[in-house]
């Protein structure tokens, strides 16, 4: 019988942390816990580009645990957070005991890369009320939501404006006309669709 050690460990980040970055070599599978972490690039002209923003329960960075390519994102605290993190290897002996666990971590990766595409397919689209509405009508079914006005968005209006491309004060303009037409509501600054 073999015997194969399994750990994982609870870290905390601080706002601003970085967790990983682009170009170095994965070493752990990391889930949140508590908080919200973007996967973003830095470019040389100070412009950055936002992949997404996964939150507590959602794992990011798994994919690269199956290959030997480097990171192609950065990981960052949005906010204080604390993640489980576990090492390559036991990640590796974990799943090759529960095999049924890397296919659900598969599925969640397959979810993330649909996301992805939504989002990429932003960039053709000029109106930002559309790319907004899109993106929110696709938060809403990912969370299960139907009725109108009873999903909370879970992103602030600069996250919105990363996620869609636009600026922070062209969301907020377009927020508030669709507030106008009854598309949104907003209440106490949160945005419900």
């Amino acid at each position: 019988m073999i015997s194969i050690c399994i750990y994982a460990e609870v870290k905390k980040f601080n706002s601003g942390e970085l967790i990983f970055s682009e170009r170095k070599y994965s070493q752990y599978y990391f889930q949140i816990q508590l908080e919200v972490v973007k996967l973003n690039n830095f470019f040389e002209d100070g412009k950055e580009f936002v992949h997404g923003f996964p939150f507590e329960g959602h794992c990011f960075g798994e994919a690269y645990l199956l290959t030997e390519k480097p990171y192609a994102v950065n990981a960052i605290a949005v906010t204080d957070c604390e993640i489980i993190i576990m090492e390559k290897q036991s990640y590796k002996s974990l799943v090759s005991i529960y095999p049924n666990l890397l296919l659900s971590v598969s599925r969640y990766s397959a979810e993330r890369l649909h996301f992805r595409y939504i989002i990429s397919s932003f960039l053709g689209i000029r109106n930002p009320q559309v790319k907004i509405q899109r993106l929110l009508e696709y938060l809403k079914d990912y969370f299960g939501y139907n009725e109108p006005y009873s999903f909370c968005i879970p992103f602030t209006r600069s996250e919105l404006a990363s996620l869609t491309g636009l600026r922070v004060e062209t969301v907020i303009r377009t927020l508030k006309k669709m507030e106008s037409l009854e598309i949104v509501k907003i209440a106490q600054s949160k945005i419900y669709y």
